[in-house]
């Protein structure tokens, strides 16, 4: 057998916290409400709301109801939609973004050439 020495940490070296302060574990982003009083306003004022997925597909619709897992996005010229909430990039107001024109996906041909392949290297 070898010569192993256990070594053990001085404990006046340690920090530890008073006794009185306990750290305070953060809230889960459900606990704030954050998230709901959004989806709360949206739904009462009717707001026309673009969803925009992970994949880049852009959605617009207004918000019927949501849950903790899913979205319902209500739209008028095509199926009602459950959008599940871990594949939305971003939600945006409809108006927010109307004059401006947004950057086209490379992987969509409906859109046309993309700003990548234009770009001169």
């Amino acid at each position: 057998m070898s010569n192993r020495q256990l070594i053990r940490p001085n404990l006046g070296d340690i920090r530890q916290e008073p006794a009185g302060t306990p750290r305070r574990k953060a809230a889960p982003p459900d606990a704030t409400s954050a998230e709901a009083y959004y989806y709360v306003k949206q739904m009462e004022a009717a707001t026309p709301i673009v969803v925009v997925l992970n994949d880049g597909e852009r959605l617009e619709g207004i918000i019927e109801w949501y849950d903790r897992m899913c979205i319902k996005l209500k739209r008028e010229d095509a199926p009602d939609l459950v959008i599940m909430k871990h594949a939305v990039r971003y939600i945006h107001k409809h108006e927010d973004f109307e004059d401006k024109d947004p950057l086209p996906e490379a992987d969509d041909p409906a859109v046309g050439k993309s700003r990548k392949s234009t770009r001169k290297t």
